[in-house]
């Protein structure tokens, strides 16, 4: 399946979408609130079989943060990211470690450096940070007086 091919596909599960097709991979914006439904038609479609998710991560705007989702398939050989923006003050999404096992570890540790929370995670704690950790989460706007780290 190639690129277009992905892209209507995409875009008949979710015609809301914002797709970008501009890049080597084909790259989506949903709402956080459509995430899951979408994330279980990414996996369990037979013509979309997102098998693996290899990397999420969390990108602190400032005025926002987006949650980026790198999936692949190992079955029909296509690449796609999907991307969330979230509210800065309360930033929330489900989890998908129901969907993709590999999500555990990441999804902790958006939460740990970012404070995403995510929605029904089955064991969502700190991961390097302690408890007692002055200044969490570590965005952009973190102030360190102690080693003057300015992020």
């Amino acid at each position: 399946m190639n690129n277009t091919e992905l892209k209507d596909s995409l875009l008949q599960i979710a015609p809301a979408l914002t797709v970008d097709d501009a890049a080597e991979w084909l790259t989506v914006e949903i709402e956080s609130l459509a995430w899951l439904p979408f994330a279980q038609s990414l996996r369990n479609r037979n013509d979309l079989n997102f098998d693996f998710l290899f990397c999420i991560t969390c990108v602190d705007w400032k005025t926002h943060l987006s949650m980026v989702y790198h999936l692949s398939s190992y079955t029909h050989g296509h690449i796609l990211v999907v991307k969330s923006k979230l509210d800065r003050t309360n930033p929330e999404i489900e989890s998908v470690t129901s969907i993709w096992k590999t999500a555990d570890f990441h999804e902790r540790e958006s939460y740990d450096l970012f404070g995403v929370k995510f929605l029904h995670h089955p064991d969502l704690r700190r991961l390097f940070l302690t408890d007692e950790w002055v200044g969490w989460p570590l965005r952009k706007d973190y102030d360190d007086p102690v080693n003057m780290i300015k992020l």
